[in-house]
């Protein structure tokens, strides 16, 4: 089956691949020292742990500040935006308010980050 894909470099490989893992329903399928791949629900992430030279330069605020310099933000389609608001802050990531919410082509659309402050975008069906 064809998976879309998306890496995802880590400084906390086993922190961000549980994020993904909980926030997006997704099975860990393989691991060794320096990558997570997940999949399911269409969709193949691998969390790639960034080298520890370049790591030990590289700062993590508690709680995560968003990465707003970058010019990516994947997207995924959940089925609830308020049992992913659970699986996003037991990970250690955020979901923007409920109020932030928008909708688009038939999409409530709501951002957030994963517990190293890459920008993430969920969107639920809206009924009907």
């Amino acid at each position: 089956m064809f998976q879309q894909g998306l890496v995802v470099f880590a400084k906390d490989k086993q922190r961000v691949s549980a994020f993904y893992q909980q926030t997006l329903g997704l099975v860990l399928e393989a691991s060794d020292g320096e990558h997570d791949l997940l999949r399911g629900q269409g969709y193949e992430v691998v969390v790639h742990s960034i080298p520890r030279q370049y790591a030990a330069g590289i700062r993590i605020a508690e709680p995560p500040q968003p990465r707003e310099d970058t010019p990516f933000k994947p997207t995924f389609v959940v089925s609830s935006l308020a049992d992913l608001r659970r699986a996003v802050e037991a990970t250690g990531g955020h979901l923007k308010p409920e109020a932030g919410a928008w909708h688009f082509r038939g999409h409530t659309v709501l951002d957030g980050w994963d517990p190293e402050g890459n920008i993430v975008q969920f969107k639920q069906r809206d009924a009907g």
